[in-house]
């Protein structure tokens, strides 16, 4: 391929200058990057080549400099116009820039005359921009003659000894200046990059003895070119691009810019390796001057690092001989006497206080630095470091403490670096995966979270399998960012520049192999040069941020049904911190957000502290009683607070009003809990998935008593196993006499009271053999406690063993049996049985029928619906004036509509119920007109929903006819106008709640037939008996009995007259 013998020229403004080899991006005149706009043009096919000639200035050898270099132009940025008046501005056009990029690839001689400001004038002046085309030549370098008057060497001197003592004299200049660079330098891709070329070097062959003439001379000249490539590439490296090595505009400048120049128009290669080693000599003594004036400036600057660590020191050696002391005046456990005790008393309080205020900040110095670089918190971080150490810098360490300014950064900088912040070890990807990854990469972690939710919890299986299903959710979001995670650091352990030792395997090709190992060395020069792409600060930002973005879990059930527990049980099965934050009675948003620094006493706000406290990021938080937050008012809204923090697609940079940062909370695992969803605000309860926890069983808080609430109770209190045992049918009493909720709170207090009573019976029976010498005590196992009637059983005796004559045995018995639950618990409020105080209470009355309600805490319960008839005799015209139906009980407006609706379907069939003689009758009026007056007791508790249609319809029927309703039957369903029953919610709550009661029969809608046999227990089926209806006749015949209503008309059920 031919070299073209013309090439355009383009001027580089000082005091750049591109050296073969090398590559530079030089910023343009408008004039001048128009021009190569077009010559980029020009040239579709490929990149165009131009001739880089530096600028003629004042300080120059030569007003018109001969000597250039070929460049290939990789690329021009063009930047773009702001607006459409800035093309037509002459003013503006010419003060925009352009950005190329130039790779030199050898010296061009200019064989015509170039003027460099005639040049200019004539771009500026012609309408089409185009750049000064001149005739080129290429010198030669390898000219290799036997120089006789050379500088160093002697006129007898053979050419391969010249040459081996230029390369050696040449190597050694450019290691020195390499290895300063490379102490000195910060970055350790810089330094990599300093020792990779150092390798190079030392490759480089500086013998050609022994050679034959003709074979020596070719030997030399291949040395002594590969030798003057490396001194282009390494003076255009280091002298005035990457490495300043003075001041710009002194003269320092000019001298390092008029000595590239000579390089460049040096075109033979021997000369130019010697002007290469004095050039890099002369860099090196400058480096070293400059290291020295800095080593003593920092020299003057540090008395004060010198006295801090000075102090410090001192402080080591008092602590050690302090331990020296101690150790010598004999047991460690001892206390000394004398002028020792006094330095005991000098401890951990007199330490604190000789430690200055430079170790705490110098820790917190220590957690900004190991901040991954570039991000956000860094910036922030240092930049309220500087402000303080500018406050504490002008008159000493405590001069800024004190100040309030001072203060209040110094509180932020510690809360600040507290916090649990990306650092550079946890940006790196490891092969290793973390502590807390590992527990979730193990086969056994589905199986060790059920065994752990099992452990903790009895019951509640719907609820543990949706919380193993969030678990393995959880494991294999983790597996896929572990799997991640390996494959990045198996990309980033590769070797760098594995390319540029493959290409100098082979040193012996010459031509194209030159050329590549040319390109390969540029690539580990660019490699030193940090680019915008690899700034850890824009990578961290484009690294989205990884971990679960499942639903938030919401978990709704009565008090005490093990809502917050769950909780702490998934936070141990997926071995992370756990942080519990109450928001009951929260009422400013500032409590979430944090508050401002510009009010006093500032702080940051409930989800920074509980990241403070947990110290990692993907800590496990419960948002507890999130129901009872407290509305909005003039001191804002905290739960639309929450809506930020509960949004997986937001809470990445959720911003805390008195740190100022986004912090990243999207690792973190939010639960909540509720005992209604009433009074939860319907974009907060939208960011939750509900899980209902139901209230227990008999069975379950049986099992729950034995096997968590006793043992609990026992530890509490100081006792064993063998100190208390409680029958089955004590057990059972108090779950049923004692406590009736939703809930195993009040049970664990009951057994509590137990336990405490027994606690004080064994206490007593210590006193009364305290002192007495020869007593033993004996647990009597000789009878069988498995049967209640052997009330002796497991009796503890205390007899005088010496003297058995004399012996006072006291007798402890560890058993609890029914028998003593009053004496112990007092009189129970709920009574069973034949005697039972309920049945007494809750006889078959005219009126009266049992609803089943959802109490407001969640829990089921029965509740009676009373009617009774108000008599409003005659009126002075003879009309009767009755009929009117009068509601208490603080009842909302839709059970209100209820009873409208039950007495308007009664009266409209009270002739087919056989209450009227006649169709057209009113069972209200009549020779004796009536008011029917319905209430609901518990007044101070307001009620409202459609479920009590059924009850109320029943209760009227039996007011107008007589009947009566069992009183172990009960029923819940709403009615409409033509008679149907329509479903309720609540199913699971209002059975369970029935069953507490002992309700023996239970009326359902039709339609919650699935809800019976998918939410409630099998015992509780079996201990029921269920009649689901679908009109009212139906729910009529369940409630008082087969044939107990007669009806006069089959078709009086179908519709209701109109």
């Amino acid at each position: 391929m031919s070299r073209p013998t013309k090439l355009a020229i383009l001027p580089l403004p000082y005091p750049i200058i591109l050296l073969p080899a090398s590559r530079i991006t030089v910023a343009l005149s408008a004039e001048v990057g128009e021009a190569l706009l077009a010559l980029f043009e020009a040239n579709d096919s490929s990149l165009p080549v131009v001739a880089a000639v530096p600028a003629a200035v004042d300080c120059a050898t030569s007003a018109n400099p001969q000597f250039g270099t070929a460049a290939r132009v990789l690329r021009l940025v063009r930047p773009p116009l702001r607006s459409s008046l800035e093309s037509a501005d002459s003013n503006s056009k010419q003060s925009r820039i352009y950005l190329a990029s130039l790779h030199g690839l050898t010296r061009v001689r200019l064989d015509e005359r170039y003027d460099h400001d005639r040049a200019m004038k004539t771009a500026l002046n012609s309408t089409t921009p185009r750049l000064v085309t001149r005739k080129i030549s290429y010198p030669s370098s390898l000219e290799l003659k036997d120089t006789k008057d050379t500088k160093d060497s002697t006129p007898s001197t053979p050419l391969q000894v010249q040459v081996r003592e230029a390369i050696i004299k040449f190597k050694a200049a450019a290691l020195r200046v390499l290895q300063h660079m490379a102490q000195t330098s910060q970055q350790q891709a810089r330094k990599d990059a300093f020792y990779k070329i150092a390798a190079m070097l030392e490759e480089l062959k500086d013998d050609a003895e022994g050679l034959e003439l003709e074979d020596g001379r070719n030997s030399a000249r291949d040395n002594l070119d590969r030798a003057a490539w490396m001194a282009d590439v390494l003076v255009g490296s280091v002298l005035g691009q990457g490495i300043r090595t003075s001041a710009p505009g002194n003269e320092g400048e000019s001298e390092d810019w008029t000595d590239k120049l000579t390089l460049l128009a040096t075109s033979n290669a021997l000369p130019r390796l010697q002007l290469a080693t004095m050039i890099l000599t002369k860099l090196h003594t400058k480096l070293e001057l400059t290291s020295r004036i800095a080593n003593a400036v920092d020299e003057s600057l540090s008395k004060q690092q010198k006295e801090f660590f000075l102090r410090q020191q001192l402080r080591a050696i008092e602590k050690e001989l302090k331990e020296l002391q101690q150790t010598s005046s004999g047991h460690p456990n001892s206390i000394p006497s004398g002028n020792v005790s006094g330095n005991a008393r000098h401890n951990d309080l007199d330490l604190d206080s000789n430690e200055s205020d430079d170790t705490e900040l110098m820790d917190i110095r220590r957690k900004l630095e190991a901040m991954e670089p570039g991000s956000e918190e860094r910036k922030a971080g240092v930049r309220e470091w500087r402000r303080l150490k500018r406050l504490t810098g002008a008159g000493g360490a405590g001069a800024g403490a004190g100040s309030v300014e001072g203060g209040v950064i110094r509180g932020w900088l510690e809360w600040f670096t507290a916090l649990p912040w990306p650092s550079v070890t946890q940006s790196t990807p490891t092969l290793t995966p973390s502590k807390s990854k590992s527990s979730l990469t193990t086969s056994a972690f589905l199986a060790s979270a059920r065994a752990q939710l099992d452990s903790d919890h009895y019951g509640l299986d719907k609820v543990k399998k949706r919380l193993i299903e969030y678990l393995a959710v959880v494991k294999l979001k983790e597996l896929a960012e572990l799997a991640e995670e390996r494959r990045l650091a198996l990309e980033a352990q590769k070797p760098e520049g594995s390319e540029v030792n493959e290409a100098l395997e082979d040193e012996d090709v010459a031509g194209g192999a030159a050329d590549e190992r040319e390109k390969e060395l540029q690539v580990v020069l660019r490699q030193t040069q940090p680019s915008v792409e690899n700034k850890p600060g824009r990578m961290r930002n484009s690294k989205k941020s990884k971990g679960v973005k499942g639903p938030i879990l919401l978990f709704v059930g009565p008090p005490g049904t093990g809502k917050t527990s769950l909780g702490q049980s998934i936070a141990r099965a997926l071995d992370r911190p756990f942080q519990r934050i109450s928001l009951g009675g929260v009422r400013d948003e500032a409590e979430i957000r944090g508050h401002r620094r510009t009010y006093v006493a500032s702080g940051p706000g409930l989800i920074v502290q509980a990241l403070r406290k947990a110290g990692r990021p993907d800590f496990v938080c419960l948002l507890d009683e999130i129901d009872k937050i407290g509305a909005g008012n003039f001191h804002g809204d905290p739960g639309a607070a929450l809506l930020e923090v509960l949004d997986p697609e937001q809470n990445c940079n959720f911003n805390d009003h008195y740190i100022n940062v986004p912090i990243d909370l999207s690792q973190v695992l939010f639960i909540c809990t509720a005992n209604t969803l009433e009074t939860i605000s319907a974009p907060l309860l939208d960011r939750c998935e509900v899980v209902v926890l139901p209230g227990y069983t008999y069975d379950e808080k049986l099992h729950i008593a034995r096997r968590f609430l006793l043992p609990k109770q026992l530890a509490a209190n100081g006792l064993t196993e063998d100190h208390v045992k409680l029958t089955e049918e004590a057990l059972k009493a108090v779950a049923t006499r004692y406590t009736r909720e939703a809930g195993v709170r009040t049970l664990e207090r009951s057994i509590g009271s137990i336990v405490r009573f027994k606690a004080v019976e064994w206490a007593e029976c210590l006193d009364a053999i305290d002192g007495h010498e020869g007593t033993k005590i004996v647990f009597d196992d000789s009878s069988d406690s498995s049967h209640p009637s052997h009330t002796s059983s497991a009796e503890l005796s205390i007899a005088n063993l010496d003297h058995p004559s004399k012996s006072n045995t006291t007798s402890y018995k560890p058993l609890v049996e029914e028998s003593e639950l009053e004496a112990i618990l007092g009189i129970a409020r709920w009574e069973d049985g034949e005697e039972s105080l309920v049945e007494r209470n809750r006889g078959s009355r005219r009126g009266v029928v049992y609803g089943l309600v959802v109490m407001g805490q969640g829990e089921g319960g029965i509740l009676p619906v009373e009617t009774i008839v108000v008599p409003t005799g005659n009126s002075t015209s003879g009309k009767g004036t009755g009929g009117r139906l009068r509601l208490t009980g603080s009842l909302g407006d839709v059970i209100k509509e209820s009873g409208e609706l039950a007495l308007t379907w009664v009266k409209t069939h009270a002739y087919d119920l056989g209450i009227t003689t006649s169709p057209f009758h009113d069972p209200l009026q009549g020779p004796n007109p009536i008011d029917i007056h319905l209430h609901l007791p518990a007044g101070a508790q307001k009620k409202d929903g459609p479920s009590a249609g059924v009850a109320m319809t029943c209760a009227l029927v039996s007011l107008l006819t007589g009947a009566c309703v069992p009183p172990d039957v009960a029923m819940t369903g709403e009615i409409t106008l033509r008679g149907r029953v329509t479903p309720v919610g609540g199913i699971k709550e209002k059975v369970l709640g029935a069953h507490r009661a002992q309700i023996r029969k239970v009326i359902l809608p039709y339609a919650n037939r699935k809800d019976v046999e998918h939410d409630v227990a099998p015992e509780i089926r079996n201990a029921i008996e269920f009649v689901f209806v679908r009109d009212v006749q139906e729910a009529l015949e369940a409630a008082f009995g087969k044939g107990v209503i007669g009806w006069r008309s089959q078709l009086g059920m179908l519709e209701s007259r109109m």
